[in-house]
């Protein structure tokens, strides 16, 4: 079963890191599905933004412990993607912020 570019790629990440690894590396972050690979994210970042892939680092990021009230539970996993652009490519999504 194929998976659709938009079920690959959740959402955009924006933090300060990020927005430093924007400036300086031309890298922009993603959180991605746990089952994801980095050939998908290519392919997704590549089809559905329309630019040319260099790179992608991945790390699944551990959920917390929380406590709510007397009780504990624990915030889901999730994957996060690192995607580096060639020379010369952006995505306007992020240069707007």
């Amino acid at each position: 079963m194929s998976k659709s570019p938009y079920e690959i790629i959740k959402h955009p990440l924006f933090t300060e890191k990020s927005s430093v690894l924007r400036g300086a590396n031309n890298q922009v972050s993603f959180i991605v599905r746990l089952d994801a690979n980095k050939i998908e994210i290519r392919q997704a970042v590549e089809k559905i933004f329309d630019v040319r892939v260099k790179d992608v680092q991945t790390l699944i990021v551990r959920g917390k412990i929380k406590r709510f009230g007397r009780t504990q539970g624990k915030r889901p996993n999730r994957k996060k993607a690192i995607v580096t652009l060639h020379e010369g490519q952006k995505i306007e999504f992020f240069e707007n912020t």
